[in-house]
């Protein structure tokens, strides 16, 4: 072998120890920087990746949060439209019951005067009327006339009693009542049998004296013995002591005019 070749493999094989990289070391190297850029862009991939995904959430929760904060908005403004519409009814009706209490002092000025009337027309009747409860009658009168002075009694509850007496006189009128009292004029008791407004007899406990208030003269009178039964009976219905009968009573006639 000339020494000029054996010199080029001496001086190759210095090289190759020497380190300089070969075509197949340069292949390999280039492989190593592809797979570390490949890593690298995979590495930013997951991490943009993992960026856009929690981008994406928080996109969904702004707009669940917007679609919430609409919904809200929505009912606020239903919620302060009915409020309003309420406002606007309640001062309707405050300016209505300002209206009316403008219109009730008035109507109390009217009817103060009218009750009091009443109560004086109420006594009067009373007076005239048969004297059955006299008494009570009376004490009643006195109670509502004592009542129009109080001033923590509306003038509505004060109607009321007025109205109240009044539908108790009509009642009377239509029914029939026994009760023991004692005989005007006297100290005698005595049970006393009213036939609605029109009659008002008495009877002593042993049956002894039977009588009547007679309307035409309006004094306590005695009655012939016939009616001593009749007001007896009459005393058992009116008590529920028996079942309702005809029983005979004397009836004041007529009066003629003058």
């Amino acid at each position: 072998m000339p020494n000029r070749f054996r010199y080029h493999l001496i001086i190759a094989g210095l090289l190759w120890g020497a380190g300089i990289p070969t075509a197949a070391q340069e292949q390999g190297e280039g492989l190593d920087s592809s797979r570390k850029v490949e890593s690298i862009i995979n590495e930013n991939a997951v991490e943009s990746q993992a960026r856009i995904s929690e981008l994406a959430r928080q996109t969904d929760d702004l707009l669940l949060e917007y679609r919430s904060v609409v919904r809200e908005t929505e009912s606020l403004k239903i919620y302060n439209d009915n409020l309003q519409r309420m406002v606007v009814d309640q001062q309707d009706e405050a300016q209505s019951i300002n209206r009316q209490l403008t219109g009730l002092e008035e109507t109390n000025r009217g009817v103060v005067p009218l009750m009091l009337e009443m109560i004086d027309m109420l006594d009067q009747i009373g007076e005239a009327d048969v004297p059955f409860r006299i008494e009570q009658r009376r004490e009643r009168v006195s109670r509502l006339r004592d009542m129009m002075d109080e001033a923590e009694v509306t003038a509505s509850e004060k109607y009321r009693r007025v109205m109240e007496a009044y539908q108790n006189e009509l009642e009377f009128g239509r029914t029939t009542e026994a009760y023991a009292g004692t005989l005007p004029g006297t100290t005698q008791t005595v049970n006393f049998l009213r036939v609605g407004r029109t009659l008002l007899l008495y009877q002593t406990g042993d049956r002894s004296v039977t009588g009547w208030f007679d309307p035409r003269s309006r004094e306590y009178e005695s009655l012939p013995d016939s009616y001593r039964l009749e007001v007896s009976r009459g005393l058992a219905i009116a008590r529920n002591e028996r079942a309702p009968d005809l029983v005979t009573l004397p009836v004041p006639g007529p009066q003629v005019a003058e």
